[in-house]
């Protein structure tokens, strides 16, 4: 199989790295640094127990020189998602299929608006994983994986979901596309903003009693809104599960964090922007979420305080 990993951040070396032995896999990206540290020295993956594996993945910008793939996996931010797929458009065989792992709402759309409904799926992750410095990720958490796939889409997705249990993702297949993508933002909303704003790892949240509870709040919310929209989640419990991916993740800084470290974009308006959005449509209250969004929308160059944070939240 051919694979090619569009995005070449945290996410898109955990998965080429873990491919490598399996597939032709090859990265495509706009990330100078990132993209000349691999071409010239491989990618250096750390894993969980510290060890080091060293992977000579090929990396371009060039989507020609990637082309044809008969898979692409999506690891773009949400923001870039419109971009992507015309990028996705031009690697993908006549057959192939683009799986996105992308964290909010809305990207599958975008990407089968391009390439037609039986050529796009989704999953998510709850993996984590770091950029030490270009050409080196570390691996964060182990999580699990879960992909949705169709009659249209299942000769690329069931040979995917063995290699990455073979290489030690644990991947599961679901027709429950709507559940999937709710559960993860469940965890996305709850975790993310708050790493971002206090500038601390997933496992800080889990140890202070007063992010446990606006995290639980947030998650709560996303939970209430869904159900309304009469989508079941993959789990019983939104708070324990939001607090459970905390814990299991405990090192990894999220995504959200990474982005305002470096001063990238960062997803909030795909995560909380669109659980405020569907609360309304829903008729169903949002206030955690709707300060979340605001608060990262304004994020200053200086991490927030647990007091300043307790205060606006009013928990």
């Amino acid at each position: 199989m051919k694979i090619a990993i569009i995005g070449t951040g945290a996410m898109g070396c955990l998965f080429a790295a873990h491919l490598y032995d399996a597939a032709d896999v090859v990265m495509v990206g706009n990330w100078p640094e990132q993209l000349a540290a691999i071409q010239q020295n491989g990618l250096s993956l750390e894993g969980v127990n510290g060890r080091f594996t060293h992977h000579p993945i090929r990396a371009t910008n060039n989507p020609h020189d990637a082309a044809p793939v008969d898979l692409a996996i999506v690891l773009t931010k949400s923001w870039q998602t419109t971009q992507t797929a015309q990028l996705v458009h031009k690697v993908l065989a006549p057959d192939g299929v683009a799986l996105t792992l992308q964290n909010g709402l809305g990207n599958l759309e975008k990407l089968t608006a391009v390439l037609g409904p039986t050529h796009a799926t989704l999953g998510t992750t709850s993996a984590g994983a770091n950029i030490v410095k270009p050409g080196h990720v570390r691996f964060a958490g182990h999580g699990v994986t879960h992909i949705a796939t169709t009659n249209a889409t299942a000769h690329i997705i069931k040979p995917l979901v063995e290699i990455l249990n073979q290489k030690g993702l644990e991947t599961h297949i679901s027709n429950e596309v709507d559940s999937l993508i709710w559960g993860k933002l469940v965890i996305n909303a709850g975790i993310n903003p708050l790493t971002a704003l206090l500038r601390v790892p997933n496992g800080f949240l889990a140890e202070n009693p007063i992010t446990r509870a606006i995290m639980a709040a947030a998650a709560k919310e996303v939970e209430a809104v869904a159900h309304k929209l009469g989508i079941q989640l993959p789990y019983p419990d939104a708070a324990k599960r939001t607090l459970a991916v905390a814990q299991a993740t405990a090192p990894n800084r999220s995504s959200m964090l990474q982005d305002v470290l470096r001063g990238a974009p960062t997803e909030i308006e795909a995560i909380c922007g669109e659980v405020v959005k569907n609360g309304r449509l829903a008729n169903t209250p949002t206030p955690i979420n709707q300060q979340l969004l605001k608060l990262v929308q304004s994020i200053s160059d200086s991490p927030m305080t647990i007091a300043e944070l307790q205060q606006i939240m009013k928990i």
